[in-house]
């Protein structure tokens, strides 16, 4: 396992090349992993834009099949429904950048996946294994009809959706660093309590199902907990050159 945690001296996004040609007409698949409050949503998203790649949030995903279930009525601990209900889904996803939206049938819901009563209740479906490998087959379709050139990020992506992809790496931070990011990103509006449901919690129970807290074998991990948002797009981006050009990575104790 590789570890990459310092910004380099990385020059400020004004002044980087453009990485939009990057592999050009070549499958360039970034796939991301990380813990709730890592900020791998928002880290994949600026990547997969200064990297002209679509972006594929599959936690939405996760969080669409939740909301479905329970507008339709579906118990969430009934294995068998859920998994149904996964495969019957119509679910359209934008995979681009600039305009993100989540669409179940005609409806938009892009805002109402992440209301609280979803947070809490979409690891039960996550965990739902029948339901699961359903959306990691549409997963793999959507990467696909991307021509292999998007930025993947969720929770299983570097084991599971995308093994293969060019890049995978593991987005992680302190425990104390993401209940802050997490707390900052709601605004304030949660209590300790209720963050630490929403991270910890739900962590300890996406992980019976799919470990996603250390990195795999030829995974590189990188730890943003003293890093700020646009050191840790740099040190990503500064991932997918090296190993792009093929360049050995070294651990951040050899770089010390």
């Amino acid at each position: 396992m590789e570890t990459q945690d310092r910004a380099g001296g990385q020059t400020p996004d004004s002044a980087a090349p453009d990485l939009r040609h990057l592999r050009l007409g070549k499958p360039l698949v970034v796939a991301i992993d990380g813990p709730s409050g890592s900020g791998k949503s928002s880290v994949s998203r600026e990547v997969a834009r200064r990297l002209g790649l679509a972006y594929l949030d599959t936690g939405a995903m996760y969080r669409a099949l939740t909301w479905h279930c329970l507008a339709s009525g579906v118990e969430l601990d009934d294995a068998v429904a859920v998994e149904a209900s996964a495969r019957a889904l119509k679910l359209e996803q934008s995979t681009s950048v600039e305009h993100e939206f989540v669409k179940v049938g005609d409806l938009d819901i892009t805002e109402q996946i992440r209301e609280p009563a979803i947070s809490s209740a979409v690891s039960a479906v996550a965990t739902t294994l029948g339901a699961r490998t359903e959306l990691v087959r549409r997963q793999r379709e959507a990467i696909t009809h991307a021509a292999k050139r998007m930025v993947v990020e969720g929770r299983d992506i570097t084991t599971v959706v995308a093994p293969t992809a060019e890049v995978r790496l593991l987005l992680t931070a302190s425990e104390e660093a993401r209940m802050a990011r997490r707390g900052m990103q709601l605004g304030g509006t949660q209590t300790a309590e209720q963050l630490t449901s929403q991270v910890l919690a739900r962590d300890a129970q996406d992980s019976t199902v799919v470990e996603f807290q250390r990195a795999a074998d030829g995974v590189v991990t990188v730890d943003s907990s003293d890093l700020d948002f646009e050191q840790t797009v740099a040190v990503v981006l500064r991932v997918v050159l090296e190993a792009v050009e093929g360049k050995h990575f070294r651990s951040s104790a050899a770089e010390g």
